[in-house]
C-alpha cells in the first residue's frame, strides 16, 4: 500500500484540502514517472545550452562590437545570472566576439537540442493531464510547438536583459534590483503559463494552469539569481583537475533543478483541478472505503 493512502495520512487529507491536493500532487509525481521526463529535460536543455551560449555571445559579439559600455552594462546585468557564461564574461568581457561559422553552428545545435527539450517537456504534461498516447499530437504538431516554446523563452530572454540593461542604465541599484527581479517574476509567470496552458495535448484552461504558473514562476526567478552561486559553489569544491567536470555537474544541478520545479508544479497544477472536479483518486481511509462498498444482505 503506497504511503499516500495509510490512515494516518487519509485522515490528515480528509480533514485538510490543502494537504489533500499536496499528497495528491506527490502521488502524481510517482504515478506519472515524473522524476524520469524532468531527467529527459534536463538533459536535452544540457544539451543545447552550450551552442546556445556560443549563438548568445557571438549574436551580442556582433551588436556590441563597438559599444564597450553597453557591453559592460548587459554583462554585469542579466548576463551576470547566467551559470558559468556570466562568470566567464565578467572575467574576459573581450570574448564577446562576432562570428558567422560560430552563430550557424550554435543556433543549429542550439534548435536541435532546444526542439528535444521541449518533446520532452510536452511528454511530461501530457503524463501530467495523463492523456492517452493514441489522443496526443503528432510528431510535425510536436516539432511545432517545440518552435512556438523557443521563441517564447527566447523573447522573455531578450525582454529580461532589456530590462537589467535599462535599469542599470537610470543608475537605481537598490531600488533597481527590486523592480527588475519583480519584473523577471512577472515575465516567468507569463512564460510558464504559456507553455503549461499549449504545449500540452490536453486542454486546461487559464484557471487550470495559474497556481501552477507562480508557484514555478517564484522558483525560477530564485533559480536564475541563485543558478550563478550554485554552479560557483561546485566548481570552488572541485580540484583544479576535475574543475571541467565539476562545471558539467553545476550546469546539470542547476537544469534539473529547473526541469523539476516546471514538472512539479505543473502536478500541481493537475492535483487542484483533480480536488475542484471531486476526481481524486481516494479520498476517504480504506477502512471507511471497504464499508462503503460492503453489499447490505438480501432481506425475504
Amino acid at each position: 500500500m503506497p504511503w499516500t493512502t495509510s490512515d494516518r495520512v487519509m485522515d490528515l487529507r480528509a480533514k485538510h484540502p490543502a494537504i489533500e491536493i499536496v499528497v495528491d500532487m506527490l502521488d502524481g509525481w510517482r504515478r506519472h514517472l515524473s522524476g524520469r521526463n524532468a531527467s529527459v529535460v534536463a538533459f536535452f536543455g544540457f544539451v543545447s545550452i552550450f551552442p546556445l551560449m556560443l549563438a548568445a555571445t557571438t549574436i551580442l559579439g556582433f551588436v556590441l562590437q563597438d559599444n564597450e559600455e553597453l557591453q559592460q552594462r548587459i554583462i554585469d546585468g542579466a548576463l551576470a545570472d547566467i551559470p558559468v557564461l556570466g562568470q566567464q564574461l565578467q572575467n574576459d568581457p573581450t570574448s564577446l566576439n562576432g562570428s558567422v561559422w560560430a552563430l550557424v553552428i550554435g543556433l543549429a545545435g542550439a534548435l536541435w537540442g532546444a526542439t528535444k527539450a521541449f518533446a520532452g517537456l510536452q511528454a511530461a504534461l501530457d503524463d501530467v493531464w495523463e492523456v492517452e498516447v493514441d489522443h496526443r499530437a503528432s510528431l510535425p504538431v510536436q516539432r511545432g510547438k517545440a518552435l512556438l516554446g523557443i521563441l517564447i523563452i527566447g523573447g522573455a530572454q531578450i525582454a529580461s536583459i532589456a530590462l537589467a540593461t535599462l535599469v542599470n542604465a537610470a543608475g537605481l541599484p537598490n531600488a533597481g534590483r527590486v523592480v527588475l527581479t519583480l519584473a523577471n517574476v512577472v515575465v516567468n509567470i507569463g512564460v510558464l503559463g504559456l507553455m503549461y496552458r499549449f504545449l500540452t495535448a490536453a486542454s486546461p484552461t487559464w484557471r487550470d494552469v495559474w497556481p501552477g504558473a507562480i508557484t514555478a514562476g517564484v522558483l525560477y526567478t530564485l533559480l536564475q539569481y541563485y543558478g550563478t552561486d550554485i554552479t560557483r559553489r561546485i566548481i570552488q569544491n572541485s580540484s583544479d583537475t576535475y574543475g571541467q567536470f565539476a562545471i558539467v555537474l553545476g550546469l546539470i544541478t542547476w537544469l534539473s533543478l529547473l526541469a523539476i520545479a516546471s514538472i512539479m508544479s505543473a502536478e500541481l497544477n493537475a492535483a487542484i483541478v483533480r480536488h475542484r472536479d471531486g476526481s481524486l483518486a481516494t479520498v476517504q481511509p480504506p477502512d471507511q472505503l471497504i464499508e462503503s462498498t460492503t453489499v447490505a444482505p438480501a432481506t425475504s
